[in-house]
């Protein structure tokens, strides 16, 4: 009798764990469309002490176009264009970046969390970790405000605070 009580016991408690350990390791899918409208609209970030970035994002549909600029002391010294567009095979954005000077990059952009995002080169979008290139943003507080880290070779070669501008 005891054994049977213990071993209905042992049962019951593998049955409410289970729920438990299947609830901590399944994720909702991030809705990366609906995260990424956050983004659309008028942005102003600083880099460094003196160079204000000027950012305006608008929806074509579930992409996105962007044109940012920098600036320092009234002068334009960089100028980019963003086209990005929803790939829903990868649940990622896939983008192409037009610089100054005709440097072209494809780039993929996806949110990890609700608050967390992160970007890498296109090529590398299955090894993020390993990328030689990647940007982190944090989203905490849209929509008025996020910054992003940029990475190279593993190091932080930049950072901006962005707030939200009408």
């Amino acid at each position: 009798m005891k054994k049977s009580i213990l071993i209905l016991m042992i049962a019951g408690f593998l049955v409410i764990g289970l729920s438990e350990i299947q609830a901590q390791t399944t994720q909702p899918k991030l809705n990366q469309v609906e995260l990424m409208k956050q983004f659309i609209g008028n942005w102003e970030g600083l880099q460094g002490k003196d160079t204000i970035i000027y950012w305006n994002v608008k929806a074509i549909g579930t992409g996105l176009d962007s044109y940012d600029k920098f600036v320092i002391n009234g002068k334009i010294i960089f100028e980019q264009r963003q086209i990005w567009g929803y790939d829903s095979i990868r649940n990622k954005y896939v983008g192409y970046i037009l610089q100054t000077g005709e440097n072209i990059f494809r780039l993929a952009w996806w949110f990890t969390s609700n608050n967390k995002y992160v970007a890498t080169s296109f090529k590398d979008i299955s090894n993020f970790d390993k990328a030689s290139f990647k940007e982190e943003g944090d989203c905490t507080l849209l929509p008025e405000a996020f910054s992003q880290i940029n990475f190279e070779n593993g190091k932080a070669v930049s950072k901006y605070n962005f707030k939200r501008v009408k």
